[in-house]
């Protein structure tokens, strides 16, 4: 088990898979890191086996989007309490704020998912406690045209990854390697 650097890539990418696909996964919610050491969860919306990259939504309002457009260097780390697997990935993080994926995706997300995007953005200082949606909005569905000045405030993440460095938790000795999308690897000391 866990012997060889084929079977981790593809453990580590049946991971990521079932993580964008499933919000039960332990890999669904990410801590991302950018390259000014800013930290936060976001949801893991898609996993591309092929291309390995990862995806995730973000309101271009948000102070990683500078960040990331202005450097891209981006962490993630996936933790899977249960099997003892902890998966950090390093890539190059770009914004999508434009495009027929773009569109695509906005269009296949719920209102309630797209209601974020209306209202303050991210990281706005308050008065008082604050969801950041406006008063109308709060507690209820918008309609799709109550919706259209928040597709511009709508951008998509995108991860390359350059490298996982995975890591097994076992009482028999600890695994670790680090993995290249081509499936090259090189064995760590845990």
């Amino acid at each position: 088990m866990y012997d060889s650097f084929l079977s981790i890539r593809e453990d580590v990418a049946e991971r990521l898979a079932q993580g964008a696909s499933s919000r039960h996964s332990a890999m669904h919610l990410p801590a991302v890191a950018t390259a000014d050491c800013d930290i936060r969860i976001m949801v893991l919306r898609a996993f591309d086996p092929a291309l390995w990259q990862l995806r995730f939504h973000t309101d271009v309002r948000s102070p990683k989007v500078g960040t990331i457009e202005e450097n891209g260097n981006v962490g993630v780390l996936f933790y899977d309490r249960n099997a003892k697997i902890q998966i950090r990935v390093r890539g190059s993080g770009t914004v999508i704020r434009q495009g027929p994926e773009v569109d695509r995706i906005w269009e296949e997300s719920s209102n309630f998912a797209r209601r974020c995007y209306v209202g303050h953005g991210p990281g706005t200082e308050t008065n008082h406690p604050s969801s950041g949606l406006p008063e109308w909005i709060e507690g209820r569905q918008p309609t799709d045209e109550e919706l259209v000045p928040a597709r511009e405030n709508f951008a998509v993440l995108r991860v390359s990854i350059a490298q996982a460095d995975w890591f097994y938790l076992s009482n028999e000795g600890h695994r670790r390697a680090v993995i290249a999308p081509d499936g090259r690897g090189r064995w760590v000391t845990p």
